[in-house]
């Protein structure tokens, strides 16, 4: 059982009660919520005294904070935590909100990319916070790799795939390389790259540079990690996140504070710098997850959470996920199965196309 379960089972029923009210009185309204307005809910009749009096020992748990010294009581990161894992009662998709997400996908006609656009507009109007997707890789079969010198600080790596479909990424190569390294790195690696994919590619590269490094220039062998390390990092992600909806985050919030953290957010988001984690985070659970605050990293500065959820192929391997992004006061009940049903018809779709 987890921290946050145990403690929700060592409440009692009268403190339990009290816990999940103001935090579905927060998560409704945003606004803090006072013993008064309790007392005229509570299943049981007791006085506001005595409310103010467990919402203190809820306070002292670490569960609810007060905002103000004589304001009502807001969950903290905690206690929305223990209300997330032990009191959310996720609702069933709404008919509303199925069709909206299915009009916004259209038909399966699309390229992919066009139709991961549209799923992140989707997901942004229907949920009116931000939407991430993260695309596939590209999985079709390498048929040849070449790299460009533009200048002594930059040059060009070009992808040209079995199916038709061409990558070229700008990097930085490392220092002293010359048209006859260059040469002799697409060489190397078109002799083993032919036929497979970039995800196979990775491990064969990492062997075959070990077993043979004698046998190629170091300057080869540097550009040849430096250059494949593009897709598999920095420029990958450049590429496979799609961002939408971010001024819905903005209106939700209205001091300058606010505004800081959310600027902070896409400044994160804009460098990429975590998207592999990202990917992480969905592919270490099983169905949809949640992220409250500076449980993600990615999201630590800026007070946010996510929502994702991760989407399979044909062959039930997880190649992308769909997440939704917004203030600690979502409505996590209603989020959850929109996220979760826009996955499983992104990789339905997918699915379909192979």
């Amino acid at each position: 059982m987890s921290d946050t379960k145990q403690k929700l089972e060592d409440l009692n029923d009268r403190s339990r009660e009290v816990f999940r009210r103001v935090v579905e009185g927060y998560l409704e309204t945003g606004d803090p919520v006072g013993s008064r307005t309790l007392t005229r809910t509570l299943s049981e009749q007791v006085s506001a005294a005595t409310v103010r009096n467990v919402m203190q020992d809820l306070e002292y748990l670490g569960l609810l904070d007060s905002p103000h010294v004589s304001a009502g009581r807001i969950p903290t990161q905690l206690g929305l935590r223990m209300f997330v894992d032990g009191l959310l009662e996720v609702g069933d998709l709404s008919g509303e909100d199925r069709d909206r997400i299915d009009q916004t996908l259209g038909n399966n006609e699309q390229d992919v990319a066009t139709l991961l656009d549209r799923v992140g507009s989707a997901l942004s109007g229907v949920t009116k916070g931000a939407s991430l997707v993260l695309t596939p890789k590209h999985e079709a079969a390498i048929k040849h790799i070449e790299f460009v010198s533009l200048s002594a600080e930059r040059a060009l790596v070009v992808l040209v795939f079995a199916d038709g479909h061409v990558e070229n990424r700008l990097f930085s190569p490392p220092a002293g390389q010359t048209p006859s390294s260059m040469r002799e790195a697409a060489n190397f690696l078109n002799a083993i790259a032919e036929g497979h994919t970039l995800s196979d590619l990775g491990a064969i590269i990492a062997r075959e540079i070990a077993a043979r490094r004698q046998e190629i220039d170091k300057l080869a062998a540097d550009l040849v990690e430096s250059g494949f390390a593009l897709w598999e990092n920095e420029g990958e992600s450049n590429e496979r996140l799609i961002v939408r909806g971010r001024g819905n985050l903005l209106s939700e919030h209205g001091t300058e504070a606010d505004f800081d953290r959310i600027k902070t957010l896409f400044d994160d988001l804009e460098r990429k710098r975590d998207i592999a984690h990202f990917l992480d985070l969905a592919e270490d659970g099983d169905g949809v997850r949640i992220f409250i605050g500076s449980e993600n990293k990615l999201f630590s500065l800026s007070g946010s959470s996510l929502v994702v959820s991760p989407y399979m192929n044909a062959d039930r391997k997880i190649i992308g996920a769909v997440g939704v992004i917004g203030p600690t006061r979502l409505n996590y009940g209603r989020i959850v199965p929109i996220v979760n049903y826009t996955a499983q018809r992104v990789g339905r779709m997918i699915a379909d196309r192979s």
